[in-house]
């Protein structure tokens, strides 16, 4: 697939478009998402109130949910028309959602008008990383947050058994736990390739967490527990736009 081929469908529109409904049911309790991920990313998370933060990869409007319980405004988007429905339903007109790829430039986002972004496991469907980290030092005031999660670079390489750590490449697996199999593909990259849009953007890392999975995760999914306590899935990334 060519990088304009990428620009003109991006590479999970369709499988998000499909698994949507089934997402949005089961994600609040299914354990990688409730009780690994979203506890680490809440951890990280500043205090909102006031506050106005870009949910870039909205999904269902989960996490656009909670930061307006806790004052924040709230502005949400994401690339699958279904997803898009979905936090609608849910933030109903408390937040401004709107569909956008996040490889695109968005440039109907005024300058310095966020203080914070939150973008959880999203950066794994985009290729290059720098236009869009570009994008978000443009749109953070000075000192403002951009919290993000993705799929460990080690956990994600030996997992899928590729040939070479150091290519940026096309992947697919299987996703079972929402309703029926459905293949989704991403990318991997190796830790440099997520470090060097950061130094290049113009961003400060503010915290890293490699999080361990929570008791109600081995409640929920003993086996896969037993996996996290040994060996990274996902990882944690809080960074800062300098003030100066």
């Amino acid at each position: 697939m060519t990088e304009r081929a990428d620009r003109d469908e991006p590479i999970a529109l369709s499988a998000f478009d499909e698994l949507a409904d089934d997402f949005a049911a089961k994600v609040g309790t299914k354990a990688h998402n409730a009780y690994y991920e979203r506890p680490a990313m809440l951890s990280l998370l500043p205090d909102v109130e006031g506050g106005r933060v870009l949910d870039a990869g909205c999904g269902p409007g989960h996490y656009a949910e909670w930061l307006l319980d806790r004052g924040a405004a709230v502005v949400c988007l994401d690339v699958s028309p279904r997803m898009v429905e979905l936090a609608r339903e849910r933030v109903g007109d408390r937040a401004d959602v709107r569909q956008a790829d996040l490889a695109a430039p968005l440039d109907f986002l005024d300058d310095e008008s966020f203080d914070g972004v939150l973008a959880p496991l999203v950066l794994d469907y985009i290729r290059d990383w720098r236009p869009l980290f570009t994008e978000l030092h443009r749109l953070l005031r000075p000192g403002g947050f951009f919290l993000f999660s993705f799929e460990h670079p080690f956990s994600d390489f030996s997992e899928r058994h590729m040939s070479n750590y150091f290519d940026t490449e096309i992947v697919e697996c299987v996703w079972r736990g929402f309703g029926r199999p459905v293949p989704v593909r991403c990318y991997r990259r190796s830790l440099g390739e997520v470090l060097k849009p950061i130094v290049e953007c113009g961003f400060e890392i503010d915290a890293v967490l490699e999080p361990l999975p929570t008791p109600e995760f081995e409640r929920a999914d003993p086996e896969d527990y037993v996996k996290l306590q040994k060996r990274p899935g996902f990882l944690c990334v809080r960074l800062r736009r300098p003030r100066s």
